[in-house]
């Protein structure tokens, strides 16, 4: 089995997101996207359609909230508000990562509760690649899919973090074999995503190619797990190491472009350094299916259900409106809506 998780981890790394410690120094690339501006827009903006398809279900709108977590005496809150608030707005939830909870530890609001506050809700379990070949295998993964009821297991892939984390696992030997298998053996979808540094188009593929049912590229632009291990570390040389890879990765939209074109027929999730609808737009007419966002939504999820369904009823209305000023219907028309060339 892996090394144990410092039981305060968790927590040290919310407390630096929060304290807005961590971020990308590079930007997700949005800001180089423009849409073409329709004056004279042939539709209803009430009556824009902006539900989307997912792992065989229909969300009303395209996004995700992706996967954040804390320690025990903050995690299970965040669960229940970040579930009732997916329930109520008809949008999907990956959950952090289930490794504690999966080896014997607090569940932190990773049990069937979480699907008792959200029965409708598309929920995707977590676990860790790195952790495939250090006694994680189909019957764990059987079991943080059980333990929530979810409806697909995410898989995630974290190497930079590993790599600049005190307590990392830094054998990455087999990994790869082992997702494979796990993918063919487990019987339900598997969402495999990067933690913030992109997933480039040849490596999507080689996962699509897996039978992988969705990529999520989380580029880099909003949380960046080297700085994140970085702020925590207690020796000097942990730090100066990870602070050499602040501009590590491949941003968001580069990485969509990438993946879009390299995987024409997948189901991808666009996220890493998502701020507002805007970007949520910006991402679909790149190549996403849907949108993931973790980093932008966790102070409202720290606060309330209330904050968070606030939070993404604006996301939502300012993409409604992006939809609305480039004379596209759905999602669909959105997708082919004119860009200007690049600055």
């Amino acid at each position: 089995m892996s090394a144990p998780v410092p039981p305060d981890r968790k927590d040290q790394h919310l407390d630096v997101v929060l304290a807005g410690r961590g971020r990308h120094a590079r930007d997700a690339g949005f800001d180089r996207v423009h849409f073409v501006h329709e004056a004279l827009p042939d539709l209803d903006h009430d009556k824009i359609d902006l539900g989307a398809d997912f792992l065989g279900r229909r969300l009303k709108a395209p996004l995700l909230i992706s996967a954040m977590t804390g320690g025990p005496a903050r995690a299970e809150a965040i669960n229940a508000r970040l579930a009732e608030a997916a329930q109520h707005l008809g949008i999907a939830l990956a959950v952090g990562s289930q490794r504690a909870a999966v080896e014997g530890g607090a569940s932190v609001g990773l049990d069937r509760t979480l699907r008792r506050r959200a029965p409708d809700t598309v929920i995707l379990s977590n676990i860790g690649a790195a952790q495939l070949t250090r006694g994680f295998g189909l019957d764990e993964a059987r079991r943080a899919m059980d333990m929530i009821d979810a409806d697909a297991l995410v898989v995630h892939l974290n190497p930079l973090q590993e790599a600049c984390q005190a307590e990392g696992d830094r054998d990455w030997w087999g990994v790869g074999a082992a997702l494979e298998a796990l993918i063919l053996k487990l019987g339900a979808p598997v969402v495999v995503k990067e933690t913030g540094a992109g997933l480039s188009g040849r490596t999507a593929r080689r996962l699509i190619d897996m039978g992988a049912a969705a990529v999520d590229v989380a580029g880099a632009g909003g949380a960046n797990w080297a700085l994140i291990e970085g702020a925590r570390a207690v020796d000097s040389a942990d730090a100066a190491h990870a602070a050499a890879f602040a501009d590590w990765g491949m941003p968001t939209a580069q990485a969509l472009v990438d993946v879009r074109r390299a995987c024409p027929e997948a189901v991808v999730i666009g996220s890493g350094g998502v701020r507002d609808g805007l970007d949520v737009a910006k991402a679909i007419r790149l190549g996403a299916d849907i949108v993931g966002q973790a980093t932008g939504v966790l102070p409202a999820a720290v606060a309330s259900t209330e904050a968070v369904v606030k939070h993404f009823q604006q996301t939502m209305r300012q993409l409604r409106t992006v939809c609305f000023c480039t004379n596209s219907a759905n999602l669909a028309a959105l997708r082919r809506a004119a860009l200007r060339p690049l600055d």
